[in-house]
């Protein structure tokens, strides 16, 4: 790949610069510049605990506190951004604690990460890697389990009788000889028991909620609208910034033009950041019709100007030649030299935006000595980091306030912190000009979502398979091509070995299917297009790859797709045990019903994946009308996710995976022509509509192990369960997508 045509960085990375810009005269505008370093490149409705303590409550260790007024607040360290971390982890602790569902109030964690660390991630605070529920298991369980523990021993202590003699159900403690009380009224006796070390946990057998239905903590407050997301703060004074970005990823602005603010009236400030310039107003409209009367003058000559048909063609190329070692079992290129038929097969992928339903935004106050953030907050650690550097404060002077999220799909979670740097950045250059305290509303339009980079990367996938005179897999050879998302982060050094990027080739190189001879390899180019992790990362690409090309060879073979697959599962049981649940609950092998129209074919399709330490496998069944159209009619679901927790929440994450991945594989694609995003809104860059959502059955295993990750698992295999379905109706391979027959 040509070195000069491809640049590792975003526009202004190198350094922070800070201008305050005087427009025209008569715009009322102030000039100043700021310049310093720039910041590390790292990684209960609307409440965050710390703020909201109670007074004289009984607080037995950072998860939870018990009131007074006897309600139970669970402390919650994981962002809830739809997923269900504010009933999953609230859950856990009233099941210990025996307290009663209505008792549970939730607010999330400040940022303290020695508190509230990720136990997956050492001493890091965040979101991410469907890992909330599988790290926090046993840590909310004990927070629920000792203080029930320092209840009884309070109640045993006031009525002078055995702690084995008491019992603790729905909220109340009680004892054999009538006595009862609520938790509120052993709260200050409680508080003066010793903290217990590790508790005793409840077998399986007496769980109370773990397991069963619950309500969630947050349907009531999203639905009357009274729960509280960044684009809902207000705080006086508080002025909004809407940020011009350069079109060209690695652009910088040359010149500004201010003079059109004039007729823009109730602009306040004009701040240049190192990310483009910002216009502040009392609102958003006015920030917005400033910042289009702005004339900035980008200067191009580091940008990034290839169109994705250029990037593919460079990718072509190094598809054609080894790559770097991810997988090695035996001698694949011997083994297809002597196979008696091989198939070869080419999978294209786009860049794809994550384009959540509340685009990027964040609220920041910087005093002289303290700075303040209101977000959706799902990197605290690095967020916290970041933000400390670029207002040059120390860590310990930002404060993090967590809110709910509209979503993220992994986009909240940058490596960079880029748009809660570009908050704190504005912010900066308004001190400097003596404007501290100030609060600064972020807001980025679906247009700046859509067009500001860190995508999931772009993909090729070549593959070299053959079979032998008996169907059987004989060799397999695998490349892939693609961008890596943390070079150049901090966790290069953790999750890069040997070049190899570990998210890139997740779900290929650990393939689960018995294949004696096989060679998984990886190029990865450096690419000048932000991109970072989107949900369920690797396996977003490489699940369609690896399951479309297995359903070719079960065709070539002529076998059943299903049971060629088991037949190479013989080493992955969970993997075959959800395969058979879904074939068996989508009557695989039993004809489909007849199409409604005339002419229309019909099929089945399957694929099987395990991310996140979650194995899911999809029965999907489409339509295909004589026009060349599709219909996804059914997707039939089967989850191996260990202990479900709250078994609503894995049925709705499913069923979104299921959406989402479906949104994508129909739709999905961010292009470039000229190094410009060609896509700005949901016009063109659809996302799938309720009307062809398909009918949905998910079925979970019943499991004792502990649970996983539900969060993303149920997105990658519905990409290719589609498109086998499709084969299977028109005996056509669909090999790119977003999926088309046309």
């Amino acid at each position: 790949m040509n070195p000069n045509r491809f640049v590792p960085q975003a526009a202004g990375m190198s350094r922070r610069e800070f201008r305050t810009v005087g427009a025209a005269a008569g715009a009322g505008l102030t000039l100043g510049i700021f310049t310093g370093e720039t910041a590390a490149q790292m990684s209960g409705p609307g409440k965050t605990a710390g703020a909201a303590s109670t007074a004289g409550s009984f607080e037995p260790n950072a998860f939870l506190r018990v009131g007074k007024d006897n309600s139970v607040t669970v402390v919650v360290k994981h962002l809830e951004m739809g997923q269900g971390t504010y009933t999953g982890l609230p859950t856990l602790v009233a099941d210990e604690l025996d307290a009663a569902w209505s008792q549970v109030k939730v607010v999330g964690a400040p940022a303290d990460a020695k508190l509230y660390n990720n136990l997956f991630w050492g001493e890091a605070q965040g979101t991410g890697g469907s890992t909330a529920m599988a790290n926090a298991f046993e840590q909310y369980r004990q927070a629920g389990a000792a203080a029930r523990a320092m209840l009884v021993g309070a109640a045993a202590e006031r009525w002078k009788v055995g702690p084995d003699s008491i019992v603790v159900k729905n909220g109340v403690v009680s004892h054999a000889s009538g006595r009862k009380a609520t938790f509120g009224e052993l709260a200050d006796a409680a508080a003066k028991q010793p903290v217990p070390g590790a508790v005793k946990l409840k077998d399986a057998k007496d769980f109370v909620y773990i397991g069963k239905h619950a309500p969630r903590t947050d349907s009531r407050a999203k639905s009357t609208g009274t729960a509280t997301f960044t684009q809902d703060v207000k705080l006086p004074d508080m002025l909004t910034a809407v940020v011009a970005h350069p079109p060209r990823f690695g652009a910088k602005v040359k010149s500004i033009d201010a003079a059109g603010l004039k007729d823009v009236p109730g602009v306040r400030y004009v701040v240049e950041v190192p990310s483009g310039v910002a216009v502040l107003a009392a609102n958003f409209w006015t920030a917005r019709k400033g910042r289009d009367a702005l004339k900035i003058e980008w200067d191009d000559a580091p940008a990034f100007k290839l169109s994705s048909s250029d990037i593919l063609a460079e990718y072509r190329k190094l598809a054609a030649t080894p790559g770097k070692p991810a997988r090695k079992d035996g001698d694949a290129a011997k083994a297809l030299a002597g196979a008696a038929k091989t198939l070869d097969a080419e999978y294209e992928f786009p860049y794809l935006a994550h384009a959540s339903m509340e685009p990027l935004n964040c609220v920041v106050r910087l005093d002289a000595d303290r700075c303040e953030v209101w977000n959706g907050e799902q990197f605290q650690t690095a967020d916290r980091l970041a933000v400390a550097k670029t207002v040059e404060l120390k860590p310990e002077q930002v404060s993090l306030n967590q809110l709910f999220a509209g979503g993220s799909f992994g986009r909240r979670a940058n490596p960079q912190s880029d748009y809660v740097v570009e908050a704190a950045a504005i912010a900066k250059g308004l001190a400097t000009q003596g404007k501290l305290g100030v609060p600064v509303k972020l807001v980025w339009t679906r247009e700046d979502d859509m067009k500001g980079g860190y995508y999931r990367p772009a993909y090729l996938h070549t593959f070299k398979a053959g079979l032998d005179a008996s169907g059987n897999v004989a060799g397999w050879q695998h490349r892939i091509v693609g961008q890596s998302i943390l070079v150049g982060t901090p966790f290069e050094s953790m999750m890069v070995k040997d070049g190899i990027d570990r998210t890139s080739v997740e779900g290929a190189s650990t393939l689960p299917y018995v294949i004696a001879d096989l060679t998984v390899e990886l190029h990865s180019p450096t690419v000048g297009v932000p991109v970072q992790w989107w949900r369920s990362v690797g396996s977003t690409h490489t699940a369609f790859a690896t399951e479309s090309f297995v359903d070719e060879l079960a065709t070539a073979a002529g076998k059943d797709p299903v049971a060629f697959r088991k037949a190479l599962l013989a080493k992955h049981p969970k993997h075959a045990e959800v395969l058979a649940l879904a074939a068996e609950k989508a009557g695989w092998g039993t004809p489909l019903a007849p199409a409604k129209v005339a002419g229309a074919r019909r099929g089945r399709g399957v694929a099987v994946h395990e991310s996140f330490n979650t194995t899911v496998a999809q029965v999907a069944e489409v339509t295909v009308t004589p026009d060349s159209k599709f219909t996804v009619d059914r997707v039939v679901c089967a989850v191996n996710c260990g202990l479900a927790v709250n078994p609503d929440v894995v049925r709705a994450q499913m069923e979104g995976g299921i959406g989402f991945g479906l949104s994508a594989a129909l739709y999905g694609a961010i292009t470039l022509k000229d190094g410009m995003v060609e896509q700005s809104n949901f016009h063109d860059h659809p996302v799938l509509r309720i009307n062809e959502m398909p009918a949905v059955e998910v079925h979970i295993v019943a499991s004792t192990d502990k649970p996983t990750g539900v969060g993303e698992p149920g997105v990658p295999p519905i990409a290719p369960a589609v498109a086998n379905a499709i084969a299977a109706a028109t005996g056509k391979r669909l090999r790119k997508l977003p999926l088309s027959l046309a």
